[in-house]
């Protein structure tokens, strides 16, 4: 039984080093803060001054042809891309889960405690996700839509709102 045991024992101390730098977060360009509500998110962009709104599914008689029907949203996170990204996660009422599938995140919303992760975005485009937590009756629609930019479009977006 000592054999192994100092088998997993080698196995095992890498793999928390890993598991500890996974979750090391290294100078974030940018701090996000998303608030999970009741059918929506709300986001404050935590570096500038006053830069936070609500975000809310389009009906689906509001669409326009190009969008998606049950994941498109009227007010897009806006970030820029090769850029470390830092996201606090809470939520207001219930138990969320932010989830972008694409970009390998998710993380829950507990009200009362603020969770964290980052992620690198190294492409421009839309990103889709939804809450993937049994949250309420319509928490398949609360999606989450991040459009990412390269960064000097990100400064005049930040410098217009």
């Amino acid at each position: 039984t000592i054999l192994p045991a100092i088998i997993l024992l080698f196995i095992a101390f890498p793999s928390l080093r890993l598991l500890y730098l996974l979750d090391e977060i290294n100078e974030p360009l940018i701090t996000l803060k998303t608030i999970g509500h009741q059918w929506y998110w709300s986001y404050e962009y935590s570096d500038f001054m006053n830069i936070e709104f609500d975000s809310y599914m389009i009906p689906t008689n509001d669409l326009n042809l190009n969008n998606f029907r049950l994941l498109d949203v009227d007010n897009r996170i806006i970030l820029p891309m090769n850029s470390q990204i830092r996201i606090l996660v809470t939520a207001a009422d219930v138990i969320h889960s932010w989830t972008i599938p694409a970009l390998g995140v998710k993380i829950d919303g507990t009200p009362g405690r603020l969770n964290q992760t980052n992620f690198f975005m190294n492409r421009p485009g839309l990103f889709y996700g939804q809450c993937s937590e049994i949250c309420g009756a319509n928490h398949s629609f609360m999606p989450i839509v991040i459009e990412s930019i390269p960064t000097n479009f990100f400064i005049k977006w930040i410098m217009n709102y």
